[in-house]
């Protein structure tokens, strides 16, 4: 497993749904979306999974990448369970 090695948390889980989600809004691959952010493939996809934990900085690039403000992706996550 990617990241911390302590799991995935529901907050994780739901802030990669949210990417999966505008990402496949803009009808892009997980290859395109990664080209457009500047981020490798496979991250990608263990974010959507609910496996990684994103910096504030990386927040912002995929906010860019997506056309979205990183508040779109980041709203009502403090209500989720963390660790």
């Amino acid at each position: 497993m990617a990241g911390t090695g302590k799991g995935t948390t529901p907050r994780q889980r739901a802030f990669g749904d949210r990417v999966r989600y505008y990402r496949n809004e803009m009808g892009l691959s997980q290859e395109a979306f990664a080209w457009k952010a500047g981020i490798n493939r496979t991250y990608i996809a263990s974010l959507e999974a609910g496996q990684r934990n994103p910096s504030l900085e990386l927040v912002c690039r995929l906010a860019k990448a997506l056309r979205v403000d990183a508040a779109d992706l980041t709203e009502g996550l403090q209500r989720k369970r963390g660790r």
